[in-house]
């Protein structure tokens, strides 16, 4: 089964990502979910936005690859990277660092993409609709930068679900959309798996 990297959003570290870690084990896969934020977690994305801002993008960029570097270490390792809003963009500039990777899963959260940005991944994206993080506009030009990259793209959308809707512990939350989206992700990995041999 699939090795992940499950990378956390600006909220930190929190129960959540651990249950979600949880659910992808119970399934057959390993996943890592390395704490970006050095035991900070917040309550509000206002907090966990001033936090990401004091950190900076490079530097959480470097946090990202050093918790990746170990598992790589290992011959043949190949990883599906997947993170929640500030960590899906993350695992997305890693995903397309990485010639190896299995597959790109994404919830709640985009990155932007260099022109020459080239990968043949399959990328799966969930989230809400709208969504005041992840812009329409965004959204599209995102979508045709990925294809124009060479990455084989599904993005599934939640009307009225919030922004971080698999998380119980926030406003967000979503119950149905978080099942769905789950069931969606854990099929995406099954089929991840089947096209790479993986078991």
């Amino acid at each position: 089964m699939a090795q992940i990297l499950l990378l956390h959003s600006a909220y930190g570290l929190r129960p959540a990502v651990h249950a979600a870690a949880d659910r992808l084990r119970a399934a057959g896969h390993q996943v890592h979910v390395p704490d970006l934020y050095d035991g900070k977690v917040f309550d509000t994305v206002e907090e966990g936005m001033a936090y990401r801002e004091e950190l900076g993008n490079d530097e959480l960029l470097r946090r990202a690859v050093g918790a990746a570097a170990p598992l790589l270490a290992t011959a043949g390792t190949k990883l599906v990277y997947a993170g929640f809003s500030l960590g899906g963009g993350l695992a997305q500039n890693l995903a397309l660092a990485d010639e190896h990777s299995l597959g790109l899963l994404l919830l709640h959260g985009t990155s932007d993409l260099r022109e020459d940005a080239a990968t043949g991944i399959l990328v799966q994206l969930h989230i809400a609709e709208p969504d005041p993080f992840e812009t329409e506009d965004w959204l599209n030009t995102w979508y045709l930068g990925m294809r124009r990259a060479g990455a084989e793209v599904e993005v599934h959308r939640y009307r009225g679900a919030g922004h971080l809707f698999t998380d119980p512990e926030l406003p967000d939350y979503d119950a149905e959309a978080a099942e769905t989206a789950w069931a969606a992700s854990l099929d995406f990995l099954t089929e991840l798996d089947e096209l790479t041999g993986q078991n």
